[in-house]
């Protein structure tokens, strides 16, 4: 009985083994569909073929052997993307959906220009535009973003600023399309804008178009 039992175990296992092999072979001889599709969402065709670039660079083999760490770092390194997410659609499709960053404003460094984009980021600029507002000094771009943040608190509308003027104690001046120029305190813009806003709608103050906030409960008014 005992014998009996031990064959069948042995038949058993034989017929496992035949079995398995033969699945490795077919398994090692199986190719996966390569990457046919990229689908990118949300770019301008410059900007959709640097990515188309960097998925072929890295010489993925299939969409399963994608590696998609590596992905977002590439893409993270592009400034003008805000957000993206990875989507793979098997068996040989790849959707990228992005967000662009908003830009902001307009500035020069190290002798080029940039845009500055919501992400925090410069976005190397080939072509002015005068519609956005252009910031001078040496940019530090997350006080700018924190400067941007306090106007957006405030009544005045920051669609208003033509030039604005970093300085290194971290203040700012602004010039408006109205022809002002504020000189604005550097822990109070907040309120030295909503108090800006209220004064250059009053008839009396339309000749002050120098106004000085950076003296400590005053407001120094200059006409032309």
């Amino acid at each position: 009985m005992h014998l009996l039992i031990s064959k069948k175990i042995i038949i058993y296992l034989s017929l496992f083994c035949f079995l398995v092999s033969i699945n490795n072979i077919t398994l090692m001889n199986f190719n996966f569909p390569k990457i046919k599709k990229i689908e990118i969402i949300g770019l301008n065709f410059n900007e959709r073929k640097k990515i188309e670039n960097i998925i072929n660079d890295a010489n993925f083999e299939n969409i399963f052997s994608l590696d998609k760490q590596y992905l977002q770092k590439k893409i993270n390194s592009i400034n003008i993307i805000e957000q993206f997410e990875i989507f793979k659609n098997y068996p040989s499709t790849l959707k990228i959906f992005i967000k662009e960053t908003k830009i902001l404003a307009q500035t020069k460094k190290n002798g080029s220009d940039y845009f500055i984009g919501s992400n925090g980021k410069l976005i190397l600029n080939d072509y002015s535009s005068s519609s956005l507002p252009f910031v001078f000094g040496d940019l530090n771009v997350e006080e700018f973003l924190k400067f941007k943040n306090e106007v957006d608190k405030s009544n005045f509308d920051f669609k208003k600023i033509i030039k604005l003027y970093y300085f290194k104690s971290k203040r700012w001046d602004i010039e408006t399309s109205d022809g002002y120029l504020v000189k604005l305190s550097r822990n109070d813009v907040e309120k030295d804008l909503n108090l800006f806003f209220r004064l250059s709608n009053e008839d009396k103050f339309k000749n002050e178009l120098v106004i000085d906030f950076r003296q400590k409960d005053q407001i120094i008014l200059n006409g032309k």
